[in-house]
Parts: C-alpha cells; structure tokens; sequence
C-alpha cells in the first residue's frame, strides 16, 4: 500500500463540543430533558445501533466525526448528510496484528453511501438502503436494507425506543446466512487489492442475514443498546485479531453535550470497545454571530419640509464629488469596507467597494446603502452598488432609496426589498469616477506558524511538519498582484518516511516525500498576477512565477459567467516546469503544457457541479466531475473524481483520483464577522495520474460570490 497525503491548504482549525442539552417543560410546567434530536452513529461512522446500522438519517446537514476501537480494530469516519435523502461517510480502519500479506497493522480507507428510501410516519418506519466500502479494497464491503421504528414511552418507560431490523450483503451477511436472494456468487475479498473501483458485481450478491437491534433513549443523557450482529469478522478472527465468542453486542451511550456522545460496549462475547462522536451542523454556528447593529436608514425630509434639501444645485459644483467620495470613505471603513471608486451625479450614485469583512455580500451591501444614505444629499433616489474583487467589478445591485427608506421596519422587508432590486452586468470601468488615491500601491506582510499534514502512510497514518511562514502581497497597480511565501520547517516527521515512489507516470505529485527531505527552507512560491475585466460578462487573468510547491511557470484563463445565470464556462492554458526538491529557484527537466476547458453550475439550495475537461500534470487526459453543497455562513462539503486516459494498473492504488473537499469559515467558530476561512482536501491516495495544477487566484469563486444568486441566498443579511 502506498503512501496517501491530506493536501493541505490552510486547516487549522479543530472542532470543538459546545453547550448542553437543552431542557423543555411538559404541559403541567415541570421540567424535563429534550431528547437529542439527531440519530446515534455505530461503531463505522453513520447512523447505526452499535455495529449494526439503522434506517435512521442524520438532519439535513448534518456533519459527524467520530472514532471508535475495540478488539484491535479502530475507525475514523467523517460523515454528511449531503441532501435529506443521501449521506455519505469517508472511513479509515486499522487493523491490529494482521501478520498478513506484509502487513502487521493493516489500514485502509473505505467510502460509503446511504438513501433514505421512506421517511418514519405515525405507523410505518423509516427504511434506508446502504452500500459500505463500495469503492475501496472491500474488506469492510456489504450491501443492506434496515428499517427503524420509533416508539415513545414504550410499556411505560421513561424515554422513547427506537428498533430496528434488516437485511444484510457481503460483511453483513457472513453470520446467520438464510440464503440469496440475488444471486450466490460473490468476488471473496481480497487484501492484495489496489481497491478504488466500483465493485457492482458484488452489490447485494451472495448470502442474506438478517440483522436487528434495539436503542434505549432514557433520557437525554442516557441511553442503552441491544444487538443481534450478522458479521462474523471472518478476516479478523482467521488471522487471529480478536475472538468472537457471540453474535450479541451490548452498549451504553452517555450524552455529553448537544454535540458530543460518548459510548462503551461489550462486544461479540469477549471484547471491551468504546466510541466518541462528534456532530455539528453548518446551519447552526458553535458561536452566535457578534456584531454590531448596524445603523438605521437616514431619513430624508419631505420635499414639503424643507424643499432647500432637496435642491440639485450642489450637482453642479465640480469639487462635490471628491467632497462626498471624503465623507463616505471613513463612515465605510467603519464598516469594514473599502470605497474603489464613486460616481454621482443629481439623483444616482454608483458606488464601488471592497468588502473585506462580512462573508456574505448582502450584508456588505445593506452596510454600504446605509453609508450612502446618510452621507449623500436627498435628491439622489438610486443607488448602484458594486463589489470589487482584486480589480473585477462584479455586479451591480440597483436599489431605490425610498424603498430602503419605507421597508426597514416592516415584517416582510426582505422578500418585498428582494422584489424592487435590480441586479446587472458591471462594467469594467466607471467613466468620470472619482478613485480611492490611497489603493496603490499597498503592501501586506505577515508571519505566523504553519502545519502540513500527511496523513494514511501505513506506517505512520498521521505525520506532519510544522515552522515559521512569512507572506506578501503587494498591489502596485489595479489588478496586478506580486505575491510569495516562504517556509522554515522546525519540527515534524514527514520526511523520515522511507516510502518513496514507485509510480511509472511522470512524478508529478507521489514525489513529495523527496519535496519534504530536500531543505529545511523554501520558497513555497513567488507569483505575479494580472486580473481584469476585458468585457461584459468576461474576467480574466494571468499569472506567472513560482506558483507552486512542485511546480513553476505560466497560467492564463478566461471566464464567462453572466450575473444572473446560473451557469459559467471557463478556460485555463498552462505551460509549467518541474521545481527542485529544495524548492528554490532551480527547475527540474520535466516541462508539461496542460489545461482545462470547465463548466460550472448552480442547481439552487447550495447544491454546486462543476466538470473540468483537459490535461493534466502527467500528461494524461480526461475529466473531474465536483459537486459540492455550499452554505450561505461559507460552510462547504464536496467530493469529486478524475477519470483519465490513465489505466486503474498504470494509476495504482485506489485505481482512480478522487477525494473530499471540506471547508469552514473561521466566523462560525469565533461569532465575529471574517471573510476567512479554513479548508482542505482529502485524498484517501494521492498518485500522479489526474494531477491538476494548483494555481493561486482561479476567477470562478472570486466572480460567482458577487453574483445575484449567492447574494440573493443569503439576501436577509441586507437589513443586518
């Protein structure tokens, strides 16, 4: 098994259990506990009794990291409800004493899926069917259908019981088999497997067994559990892991808070395990936002009042804008934004402006409209607001001022604001505009720790390094950006691996161990960059340099991405050289020209897809297909897999690239307003066909955030 690695971008950021389980009163007003709300998890991960699963699924959401050990065995599994119906888990299991096949721990990665089938009425249960480990090695592989039943106050105890039973394939059927129901014949497992591929000639083949269990909620601290288990263990008990003496399992789970569950269980007759499990919602921040209110409208006079307010006059004189651009200037910064540039003239303004707090633009803009209604004169009815990203205008938001004025204080004023806005195209530029003198040239210069996990080395599943990061970006001109990092690796244990790389591709990425031994420090990469809008609905962008840890060169790319569509097309061209191990200036042999043609769209409700056509580092060719949901407050869950013109042999293990994207904005753990956020990429393998270039600055998520379906998402924010 070769080295896989968790790439890195800035994860550092760990979560936490917050808070205690809530308490509700019954109808003659005593108090008593609520009951958790979310379905328990077994010991692999997704909602289950103890090593059994149930017909249960997580709320809509829902994101669940738990680890669990007993008998030698332990599994890490991140779970996400990804729509009401579909929930999928990521796993890594290792496995104590193998003393088989090379391995004295055995470890692997396994993929699950879940569909809720029916949801749970007053008189029928909730059913949901599984695949586990349908795309890894199989040794965890198994097919079932279970159903839930959930009884409150069942024969007059306290609490509520849920049962549940089912059918089980594979792993789930090698104890108690009552025969096939789909046919017998099924691929054994085997641990010599490169894993990775769809095993669809084992789904719901071979033996069937049944399996039940039973879920004492006492209260909500405490629960008990009960189960008959179809899994024999045959892998773990032939080789001597750990003795099944029965097919019963018992359990007692302890509610820690409304996030954390810890659980301990007697298992198969002769082993001790225990469980913690952590779920979170990205609906639901850890910390309640904190932020100020933000001011009310300025009320202008009625024309009747005081008709000398609302004379024109003052649009004559040619000094006023720069008068007004002065005024609004620090009133915005107070706000956390920046003004750009600013056009006025009698009854309109265009208002150009950075937001550099507030992680959803609605709030920017009802921040920047209250700006303007205090600071401007009362004949100027229409305000246009644009946010500027890195020099791309990116939309314009048309608002009446009498519309902010009369709706502030009403109880529908989102939904009846929403239907009297106007969303357009940006222009490049503004004529006549008055600018910010003080943009250009800027310097931003920081120094901070840094940590750069690897992860699911055989020999070592968590290895990291960790030092000193100094960063700069220095604008010297709207749209051109001159930016680097470099790092001084202190402590860590990344390179004291031995596992180097046996790929027969073009070492584009498995020769990071030789990356991580060469220096102590790097230039991790040295770029410069050009943004602009060269047209309606079209941004682009040119970057050149080191822009990389592995590799340097040029990168150009074009997006088209109208305000209000949903769909944007895109094109990048690169031409790169392999860098050095010691990641100075020095360049390797290898050169490639690689790039992709993409299409990204929005379905609605946070659901995004995106396919990435082209070559890649190794020369290989094919396509990524990401689908991700995304989250008004930044949260991000997503998968994505690579298919090329690269063999599963010529690959290795895992057969193909895919992994997990995960990102949390650093807000919904601190309940301060921060446009920062931490995110990752897992790879359960990390080989070299399917490598794509990481390039700084790629336009699409830059664009698609001042667009008029993400600021209508979170458009409520618009009165905060």
């Amino acid at each position: 098994m070769q080295r896989a690695i968790l790439r890195k971008t800035s994860f550092a950021a760990a979560f936490v259990a917050l808070g205690t389980a809530a308490y509700a009163q019954s109808d003659d007003g005593t108090p008593h506990f609520k009951m958790p709300v979310q379905p328990s998890l077994n010991l692999y991960g997704s909602p289950g009794v103890i090593d059994m699963p149930t017909g249960e699924a997580l709320p809509d959401a829902q994101f669940a990291v738990s680890y669990s050990y007993f008998g030698g065995i332990s599994r890490t599994a991140m779970t996400f409800q990804f729509s009401p119906r579909i929930s999928a888990t990521f796993r890594y299991v290792g496995i104590q004493n193998w003393n088989d096949n090379g391995f004295d721990t055995y470890r692997d990665r396994n993929f699950d899926v879940r569909f809720l089938l029916r949801r749970e009425s007053q008189y029928l249960p909730a059913i949901t069917l599984g695949l586990q480990d349908f795309a890894g090695t199989g040794i965890n592989a198994a097919e079932y259908v279970v159903a839930t039943k959930t009884f409150d106050r069942p024969l007059s105890l306290p609490g509520s019981m849920k049962v549940s039973a089912g059918l089980g394939w594979g792993r789930l059927a090698s104890s108690g088999s009552i025969g096939s129901l789909f046919g017998s014949n099924r691929p054994k497992f085997d641990p010599n497997s490169k894993g990775g591929n769809f095993a669809t000639d084992q789904w719901f083949r071979g033996p069937t067994a049944p399996f039940a269990g039973i879920e004492w909620q006492i209260d909500n601290r405490w629960a008990l559990k009960a189960e008959y288990s179809s899994d024999a263990y045959e892998p773990e008990t032939s080789r001597g892991v750990f003795t099944r003496k029965s097919r019963m399992n018992f359990g007692a789970e302890y509610q820690y808070s409304e996030n954390l569950r810890l659980g301990a269980y007697w298992m198969y007759g002769s082993e001790f395990g225990i469980s913690a499990q952590l779920q979170v919602n990205p609906k639901r921040a850890t910390t309640p936002m904190m932020v100020s209110g933000p001011r009310t409208i300025q009320q202008r006079p009625t024309r009747a009042e005081n008709p000398a307010a609302w004379s024109e006059d003052w649009s004559t004189s040619a000094t006023a804008p720069t008068t007004i651009r002065d005024a609004l200037r620090p009133e915005l910064e107070k706000e956390g934004l920046t003004l750009e540039s600013l056009s006025v003239s009698a009854n309109s303004a265009e208002l150009r402006f950075i937001n550099r707090r507030y992680s959803a633009d609605a709030a920017a803009i009802g921040r920047a409209a209250r700006v303007m209604a205090l600071i401007l004169p009362p004949s100027v009815e229409t305000f246009r607001l644009v946010l500027v990203e890195d020099n791309l205008p990116l939309s314009t938001v048309t608002l009446r001022r009498s519309d902010l004025e009369a709706l502030e204080f009403q109880p529908d004023n989102t939904d009846a604001l929403l239907a009297v806005t106007g969303f357009s195209e940006a222009a490049p530029n503004l004529p006549h505009a008055v600018k910010n003198p003080d943009l250009y040239p800027s310097l931003n210069f920081s120094v901070g720790p840094y940590l750069s996990p690897s992860y699911f080395d055989p020999e070592s599943p968590v290895r990291a390094d960790a030092g000193v990061s100094a960063e700069f970006r220095y604008r010297f001109a709207p749209g051109w950006l001159v930016a680097g990092e470099m790092r001084h690796r202190l402590i860590g244990n990344i390179a004291d691996s031995d596992r180097f790389s046996n790929s027969g591709l073009p070492r584009v990425r498995t020769d990071s161990l030789r990356y991580a031994q060469a220096a102590d420090t790097t230039l991790h990469k040295l770029y410069i960059s050009k943004q602009w809008k060269p047209g309606a609905n079209t941004y682009a962008r040119v970057t050149a340099g080191y822009l990389e840890q592995m590799f340097g060169g040029v990168s150009a790319e074009l997006l088209w991405k109208p305000v209000n569509s949903r769909l944007a097309l895109g094109v990048e061209a690169n031409y790169v050289k392999q860098r050095e191990y010691e990641q100075r200036f020095g360049f390797q042999d290898y050169s490639v020209a690689t790039g992709h043609v993409s299409a990204y769209y929005e379905f609605g409700r946070g659901y995004m897809g995106q396919l990435d056509v082209g070559r890649y580092l190794a020369g290989d060719v094919g396509a990524t297909a990401t689908l991700t949901r995304e989250f008004a407050n930044g949260w991000r869950v997503g998968g994505f897999f690579t298919l090329t013109d690269v063999s599963a042999a010529e690959f290795g293990e895992g057969s193909f690239d895919k992994g997990i994207i995960l990102q949390i904005p650093v807000s919904w753990f601190t309940g301060q307003p921060s446009k920062r956020t931490v995110s990752t990429t897992i790879r359960p393998i990390q080989r070299d066909g399917g490598a794509r270039l990481d390039v700084p600055g790629r336009l699409y998520e830059q664009v698609r955030n001042g667009h008029r379906n993400d600021i209508v998402a979170d458009f409520g924010r618009t009165w905060e």
